[in-house]
């Protein structure tokens, strides 16, 4: 179908370029020294650091790595999905093949868990999600992310100790930054809002969180409201908490990931770096496919929990739409 495919590919376009400028600047996030002072051994080799570092600055804005990382992922990204739908054939071959199997592979995926009415507001966001993040964990395998840079002079360089900081790289695993994946959090709830509020209206959005489920009467239905009264509390407090939840899953996976490899790396001697690290990339390569999912698909179970009574009205509704367009015929 090229020309659902079309309009798919132009939407996954534009809001990679979106999230490609949501990160925002070095985080403010610093590692935590551990042990007693005097008792740390000295390292012979910058750590990763926690949070992504500054490579060079416009004015008030910090660039840092891992914005460069993600700008390069985006780009290419782009440059694909331009290639692929530059010349549509009705019969896709090669690159507009594998394009078309994707997009319509993850929007079979959403419409299983979702229905089709939600998988087609929601899928522009939620298969770009799934792709971005996934391009981006498994980009930041690449060899010479992290470790092709400059080298830091001048006063303020701090060359022994703990905190060692001598060496700024060009490139950073995108989610290993904290602030890409809050930003990407925050702009899904940000959706959901929308989406539940247009889906099923303000009144059922409150209802949905607060009003007893089934039918109940006199004292029962006093106390069924008391009840639900807390759950709803409850339940506004793990909804304000999702955010937080995907933003830090994400980070903290990609991170350790990250952490481990440059971890194995300094185990042996230079020349065989490359060495240890070479079964965990295949575990990696898994993990950045497994978080780029658990990812993508809470998002669209989040969303589809709060509009699931919307879409069991809908379905009656067509039901008796459909029963009075064909009414059974009379014997």
């Amino acid at each position: 179908m090229p020309s659902k495919s079309r309009v798919l590919a132009v939407h996954f376009s534009r809001l990679v370029a979106l999230l490609a400028f949501l990160v925002p600047g070095a985080g403010s996030v610093s590692a935590a020294s551990g042990g007693a002072e005097g008792e740390e051994a000295t390292p012979t080799h910058d750590h990763l650091p926690l949070h992504a570092e500054e490579v060079f600055n416009l004015g008030p804005i910090s660039i840092t790595n891992s914005m460069i990382m993600v700008w390069v992922v985006a780009l290419v990204l782009i440059v694909v999905v331009q290639a692929a739908t530059r010349n549509m054939k009705l019969v896709p071959s090669g690159l507009q093949n594998f394009v078309e199997w994707l997009v319509e592979s993850l929007f079979n995926f959403f419409s299983g868990i979702m229905g089709e009415h939600l998988a087609k507001r929601t899928f522009w966001f939620l298969g770009t999600v799934f792709i971005l993040i996934l391009f981006s964990n498994w980009f930041g395998l690449i060899p010479g992310v992290g470790t092709i840079g400059f080298e830091l002079q001048g006063a303020g360089v701090v060359t022994e100790g703990a905190h060692r900081d001598t060496f700024r790289p060009f490139f950073r695993g995108a989610k290993a930054d904290v602030n890409l994946t809050l930003a990407m959090a925050g702009t899904f709830f940000i959706l959901w809002l929308y989406w539940s509020l247009t889906e099923i209206g303000v009144k059922n959005f409150f209802l949905h969180i607060f009003a007893p489920k089934g039918e109940f009467k006199g004292v029962m239905l006093g106390f069924m409201v008391a009840l639900f009264l807390m759950v709803g509390l409850i339940e506004i407090l793990s909804i304000a908490v999702r955010p937080i939840a995907l933003t830090f899953r994400l980070y903290g996976n990609i991170y350790a990931g990250e952490n481990m490899l440059e971890t194995l790396m300094h185990q042996v001697p230079d020349f065989l770096q490359w060495l240890p690290v070479i079964p965990f990339y295949f575990l990696e390569l898994l993990v950045g496919l497994i978080q780029a999912l658990v990812f993508a698909l809470l998002c669209a179970v989040f969303t589809k929990l709060m509009c699931e009574h919307h879409d069991e009205h809908d379905e009656h509704d067509h039901d008796e739409a459909d029963s009075d367009a064909n009414p059974a015929p009379s014997s």
